[in-house]
């Protein structure tokens, strides 16, 4: 096949379409108060988060007691030198982790697991992340987003009976959703799941790309869709599948850049029968049942992001004082300094906004889709950029493998794998580009419900003109909050100035005073561009950031302050500190997004994009070879007969 076709059966559908169908897998409603949703109203509503929430006592000492039995293991039987060198996961040490309960950290233990919070499954993945990334990334697509999250949530007792205590002992699960043809456009997914003529089962067909876990896994959940006939209203649909069933076959193993021990694949499925008792919900519900998962299996990824976070601080300190250039040790010169700063402060700032949502998500008592998706999408811009200063601290030797520093008898310090490791976060369980779309859609929620049919082109007068009467209303009594506030009263949030501490309550009026100008940006922008507003990708991924930087302010603030009440006035002072810096560095990027909300290259970049597009450039790409490989840009996706070997490992075999 030539490498500029591609053979696929994705339907082909239109953007408003497409639009239609990620809309209505949205959760629609606000039953529960969100913190984040007010911060981009304009409103900062620290009641919301401070005091910090608190785990009982209980489940802090049962989360703790594992939490060591864990760090144990990981130190005397997890060799992530061994796994980046095999690019394998041992087998032994699966079948270890799964004897420790790590599979079923947040499977109830009626089933089987260990019923541990939120918190302490994220404290889990932190500490195993630390070890090994492709071990933390197995054990949270199995739990995050594999089977335990979504049976929990929507399954019946009896699939909760059936496949809960398998998870949480012997098998291990994967989430199949992407198509070699089909990534964040969920409307295009060709993988079809037929029902029987007698309803008593479907035949599913298709092809699924980077499938986590799929290579060694014994159950998949899998999104198909079903075509809509009498008495079935299709849409695109959640199954349990036996990842042993006839007809299903994992044509590859894929390697990455980084995670090496990662068992991601290829999942062909050619006439694969599936009960009707393995679907999960109801036909049509599969992209609801993704998306409620990932409101709290998102904050797997930032947790990781802690781990790298930790242990880059850790690297850079030990080798800072150890490296000396002109007669002083590198941290001694601004030009490090500084970048040992970034580190220590942004590491603070990541733990805290883990820490905050975990113990949210674990209350239950606000809504954190926005939290989780800011905590996914912040930790993992951050985290890059923290993993790549770490190697420019280290130099030379950052570039250099642990295994060439080992045999040339030198410290054996993994600083290129955490940088390629990390690359992945800012793209899987939703790229930084859709983030920003995703939680643009969910800050704007307000406004659309108001003004919909406002800017909505194809309404007609008499829809617009109730619109109109009904946005009037809303914005007469909104817009006049945005312009005064706590932020602008010196004595504002005053239990967050210490004497002998810097003072947090500073921040916390620059992030109220912020919220709200971020609020009135966001309405500018609307009236500027209305229906076209959902174009301005560059406007909303600003807004989006500098929502993520007030939130994760916030949350250090919180954290610091939260430490001072519990740790005692040494460590409280030192949190107090390192949230003092990461609140200066937040403020100066925050400042630097609202000016670009208005000065910036959005219209310029388009045109000349446009321009590489049509080839009027192409002559700056003469005087190189390419050396990519022949084939197809999209391998085929068409369903139909296995075409290579099974390469499905499990466990054990």
């Amino acid at each position: 096949m030539s490498g500029s076709a591609h053979q696929t059966d994705a339907p082909k559908v239109t953007e408003r379409e497409a639009r239609r169908v990620a809309e209505e897998a949205r959760e629609q409603d606000w039953r529960k108060p969100s913190f984040a949703k007010e911060l981009f109203l304009g409103r900062f509503r620290l009641d919301l988060i401070h005091p910090h929430p608190l785990p009982d006592e209980d489940a802090e000492l049962e989360g703790a007691e594992f939490l060591a039995r864990l760090r144990e293991f990981c130190e005397k039987k997890l060799d992530g030198a061994v796994i980046e060198r095999d690019a394998k996961i041992p087998d032994e040490v699966v079948k270890g982790l799964q004897e420790l309960g790590v599979f079923g950290m947040k499977i109830d233990r009626e089933y089987g697991g260990l019923g541990l919070t939120q918190v302490h499954y994220n404290r889990a993945l932190t500490l195993i992340g630390s070890v090994s990334p492709a071990v933390a990334a197995l054990v949270s697509a199995h739990q995050s987003i594999g089977l335990p999250q979504p049976l929990k949530l929507f399954g019946t007792p009896e699939q909760k009976r059936a496949f809960l205590p398998r998870c949480a002992t012997t098998d291990i699960t994967a989430f199949l959703l992407t198509e070699p043809d089909v990534g964040s456009d969920p409307a295009r997914l060709a993988t079809t799941a037929t029902p029987s003529e007698d309803g008593s089962e479907y035949v599913l067909d298709g092809v699924k790309l980077w499938t986590t876990n799929g290579v060694v896994a014994d159950l998949l959940v899998v999104m198909a869709r079903v075509p809509r006939s009498e008495g079935h209203r299709g849409g695109i649909t959640a199954f349990v599948v036996e990842a042993d069933a006839p007809g299903l076959t994992v044509e590859n193993r894929n390697a990455f850049m980084g995670l090496r021990g990662i068992e991601n694949g290829v999942t062909r499925f050619a006439g694969v029968r599936v009960p009707a008792g393995n679907r999960i919900g109801r036909e049509g519900e599969g992209l609801k049942i993704a998306l409620t998962t990932l409101n709290t299996g998102r904050l797997s990824l930032p947790a990781m992001c802690v781990a790298a976070g930790k242990w880059c601080l850790k690297i850079a300190r030990e080798w800072s004082a150890e490296r000396e250039q002109w007669g002083k040790s590198i941290a001694a010169h601004e030009a490090v300094a500084t970048k040992i700063s970034f580190i220590a402060a942004t590491t603070f700032a990541l733990e805290a906004v883990v820490e905050l949502a975990g113990q949210m998500a674990d209350e239950d008592r606000n809504d954190i889709r926005i939290e989780a998706a800011l905590a996914k999408l912040y930790g993992s811009e951050m985290g890059w950029l923290i993993a790549d200063e770490l190697v420019q601290i280290r130099g030379g030797r950052g570039y250099e493998t642990a295994a060439s520093l080992a045999a040339r008898g030198e410290r054996a310090v993994p600083a290129e794998q955490v940088l390629r490791d990390m690359r992945i976060n800012r793209i899987f369980e939703g790229s930084t580009e859709i983030m920003h779309l995703l939680i643009a859609r969910e800050a704007v929620d307000a406004h659309l419900k108001v003004a919909g049919d406002l800017i909505e082109p194809e309404a007609d007068l008499r829809r617009k003109g109730r619109a109109a009467a009904k946005a009037g209303a809303f914005y007469a009594a909104w817009l006049p909050k945005l312009v005064t506030g706590p932020g602008q009263v010196p004595t504002s949030y005053r239990e967050f100035h210490r004497p002998g501490h810097p003072d947090l309550s500073a921040h916390l009026r620059y992030v109220e005073r912020g919220a709200r100008k971020l609020a009135r940006s966001t309405f500018y922008g609307m009236s500027r561009w209305q229906g076209r507003m959902e174009t301005k990708q560059g406007f909303l991924a600003r807004i989006v950031d500098v929502g993520a930087e007030l939130f994760a302010m916030s949350a250090a603030c919180v954290r610091a302050e939260l430490l001072r009440t519990t740790q005692g006035p040494d460590a409280g002072r030192a949190a107090y500190e390192l949230a003092d810096v990461f609140c200066r560095q937040a403020r100066l990027r925050t400042e630097e997004l609202f000016g670009r909300l208005w000065e910036n290259t959005d219209d310029a970049d388009r045109r000349l994009a446009k321009g590489v597009m049509t080839g009027r450039y192409n002559w700056l790409e003469e005087g190189v070879l390419d050396p990519s490989g022949e084939g197809a840009w999209i391998a085929e996706t068409a369903p139909g007969p296995v075409k290579r070997p099974n390469v499905h490992r499990p466990i054990g075999g």
